[in-house]
Parts: structure tokens; sequence; C-alpha cells
């Protein structure tokens, strides 16, 4: 029988406790040592990308990181944490999603999930648990956990990207909106150049006599953008006589920050993170789609008598 996702979470973090561990080899490891049958290690997903167990052991790994006790060290690796050790040398802890909730961190991507219409976490493989809930919520309450956890991770591996990185991302972004048009070339990154302040600029139009200016601040999550941020980015778009700004961190901003950006003449449009990761995945930057679900409902008019 496979085991579910919360059962995997002491294994999965086992598997790091002498070194930086490769999912891939995890899931095999892992397959081995619960002795799970050809057909279990088989059973593929509905979205014929992914085996069932696979999918458990990464969501495994994902809340490990959400609640600190690993840490992302590349694409499909991971290495564990000294909160990760701790937990370990607790032989009698049950490491899960009760274990995990004592920290912060946790809690706050939690509290991400309820944004999202989530109340309780589902299983997020394949089956959703029982609640008093219809299924329609029930399917909605796990697509945002999943949305909530994507989020997270796209956060986490651009606040692990250099700069420059950032900075094109943001303009990328910003295109894949809709700023600029159409033109391949309305968007570019110009923080390298140290521009007064500015990272990137959007032209409107094809002459760029309309532009929006850019300021990207990669920051870890809990240093805040202050308010003298706010007006030294006022300051760059005053330089430039531009009217149109947009700020945004991997962070979030200070409440100060938040009041000057709103008592400034200019417009200035704020995106911290979490905004900027739900924009993330709703416009397919850095994600991509891996199955569309459709929710049908009778047609009570096809069966109404002509």
């Amino acid at each position: 029988m496979i085991p579910d996702y919360q059962t995997l979470m002491r294994p999965v973090l086992e598997c790091a406790s002498s070194g930086e561990a490769r999912i891939s080899d995890v899931v095999e490891l892992l397959a081995n040592k619960l002795g799970l049958t050809a057909e279990e290690r088989g059973m593929i997903l509905p979205s014929g990308k992914q085996t069932r167990f696979a999918n458990r052991v990464n969501w495994a790994k994902s809340y490990l990181k959400q609640g600190g006790l690993v840490e992302i060290t590349g694409r499909g690796r991971y290495k564990i944490t000294d909160r990760g050790l701790a937990a370990l040398a607790n032989k009698t802890a049950t490491i899960d999603n009760a274990y995990l909730a004592q920290f912060e961190e946790f809690q706050n991507f939690k509290s991400k999930e309820v944004d999202e219409d989530v109340v309780n976490a589902p299983t997020l493989q394949g089956q959703v648990e029982e609640t008093e809930s219809t299924p329609d919520e029930a399917l909605r309450r796990a697509h945002g956990a999943i949305i909530g956890a994507l989020s997270a991770e796209l956060l986490d591996r651009v606040r692990n990207g250099t700069p420059a990185f950032f900075e094109k991302l943001i303009v990328q972004l910003l295109i894949a909106m809709g700023y600029g048009g159409t033109s391949e070339e309305a968007g570019r990154a110009i923080g390298q150049s140290g521009d007064n302040g500015v990272d990137g600029v959007i032209d409107q139009d094809p002459l760029g006599v309309d532009q929006i200016y850019v300021q990207a601040k990669r920051y870890g999550e809990g240093n805040n953008v202050a308010a003298g941020a706010i007006r030294d980015f006022y300051g760059a778009l005053s330089l430039k006589r531009a009217h149109k700004g947009i700020f945004v961190t991997t962070s979030t901003f200070s409440t100060a920050a938040t009041e000057t950006a709103r008592g400034l003449g200019l417009r200035i449009v704020l995106i911290d993170g979490p905004h900027l990761g739900r924009l993330m995945i709703r416009y397919n930057v850095g994600c991509r789609d891996e199955e569309i679900i459709h929710l049908k409902k009778l047609d009570e008019d096809f069966f109404e008598p002509t």
C-alpha cells in the first residue's frame, strides 16, 4: 500500500540526513525500502505525467520545506536543515502537518492557503479528506492548496536567483500581462546599468512615448521594503519625468512604505511576494499547465420540453 504524504515526511527527511539528496533517487530508494509492488510503483496520476508514489514523495518534501526542515539546493535536490536534524533526533515525534504547525513559516504558508479559500489541508495525493463540504468545494479547496504550495516554491526559486534574473523575470511577467502590447521589444531590464535606481522599463507605445518604470527588490522573507525605498523610487521617476511606476518585491512592504506610496502624487503600484507568486501562476511565468479539469453541471435547458 502506498503511504500518504504525511507518513512519508520522516523517511524523506531521513534520506537527506547525511547530505544533499536528489528527489528522483529518494523516490526509488523509498519504493525499495517500503517494498512497493510493481503495480504500486507504476500507478500513474490522471495527468499521466507522474506516478502516484513520486507525487506523494514530492509533496512530503514540499511541506517539509515550508516548515523549514529542508531547503532546496537546486533542481530536484534538497538538504536537511538544523531544524530537520532536531526533528529526526526526536525518535518519538510524528513528523506531519501537526508537527510542522509549531513553526511560524509553516503557519504563514497555511494562512496563504486559507486566503485561497482553503479551510482544511487536502491529502494532495489524488484523494481529498472527507469533510462536510460538497465535492466541488473539496476540489476547489485542494486546488487552493496546490496553488499555495506552487506560489511558495516559485518565490523560493526567484529569491535564489540572481538580481539580473529577477529583473528580467519582472519585465517578462509584465509583458505576459499585456503591458507594452504585442511588441517583443516593449520591455527591457536596465538595472544592471545602474540607471538611477530603475531596474526595468515597459514601452506602452511603439515609440516609447508612454513608459512604465519598474523597481525590483529581491528580498528574503521578513526583510520588508521600507518607506525610504519608495521615496528613492519616486525620486528616480521624477528625474525621468515619469508618471507610472511598479515596485515589485519578493518580500512585503512595511505599513509606512504602503502609506508613502499611497500619498505620493505619482501612480506607484506595489506588488509584494504573495501577489507576485499568484501573478506568475496566472500568467504561466515560471510554471506551466500540467492538467486541466473541467467541472460539468447539468444543462437544465436541454431537458426542457419544446
